[in-house]
């Protein structure tokens, strides 16, 4: 089976290509007991998954009443986690194989992440990803992150793709509800298993509630390969993909 000639695919980073929450925890912990907060769990970490540093550090400030300045929080937080990322960041194997297939077949591919830029490019070059997706685009330079669209909109301007052609890979429901807004169709592997029955999720195409357990990339090329049709609305339930 073949992708539509028309077709890019749009890739969130962290938790759907790489396993780079645990540095992203850790890099957090670390932050916030330079500022006296030293009970910071994962659980309260994994709240914001699929959002932004920026937005994160925001909420964590007013959360602790941080009264240091967000900026220098965030180049505090993106110099610790830069510092665990160069020592050590997986990427899930069969996302791994699904970007090789498609950078085989020619299909253009982009990262769209709220990471810092520095953060998506020293983790796509320490995996060796950065040969086979050449083009990024961070959060830090659109006006808004998710789940607001402006990330994966400008991913689509810079790859000269018009949104209905593209297809987004999130883990996180707030990615999934910023690839709708977009316009765009997506397949969603939630990194927190416990999130797959989110209402953000039933607007994804295909959806493998099991997150990277689950996901194949073979179901995932041969999902590309079916019809392009408009992006579920909020109601109608996602494709659920689970291996037999």
């Amino acid at each position: 089976m073949s992708t539509p000639p028309r077709t890019s695919v749009v890739f969130d980073l962290d938790g759907t290509l790489v396993d780079s929450e645990p540095n992203y925890y850790r890099a957090g912990r670390q932050l916030l007991a330079q500022y006296g907060v030293t009970d910071f769990t994962w659980e309260e970490h994994t709240r914001f998954i699929g959002i932004g540093t920026r937005e994160t550090l925001a909420a964590l400030r007013e959360q602790y009443g941080i009264t240091a300045p967000l900026d220098e929080m965030l180049a505090g937080k993106n110099r610790l986690y830069l510092e665990l990322a160069a020592a050590a960041t997986e990427v899930f194997p069969e996302m791994r194989k699904f970007v090789e297939r498609l950078h085989a077949e020619g299909i253009p591919t982009i990262v769209a992440s709220g990471s810092s830029r520095a953060a998506i490019e020293a983790v796509l070059a320490g995996t060796g990803l950065d040969a086979l997706i050449t083009a990024v685009v961070s959060a830090e330079e659109v006006p808004h992150g998710k789940p607001a669209p402006d990330v994966f909109l400008e991913a689509a301007r810079r790859l000269g793709a018009a949104p209905a052609d593209c297809v987004v890979l999130e883990d996180a429901p707030a990615g999934a509800a910023a690839a709708h807004a977009a316009g765009m169709r997506c397949v969603a592997v939630p990194y927190v298993r416990g999130t797959a029955d989110d209402p953000a999720f039933a607007t994804a195409g295909l959806l493998f509630p099991g997150g990277q357990s689950e996901f194949t990339a073979r179901a995932a090329y041969d999902w590309l390969g079916q019809s392009p049709s408009p992006a579920p609305s909020a109601g109608r339930r996602a494709r659920r993909v689970r291996r037999g």
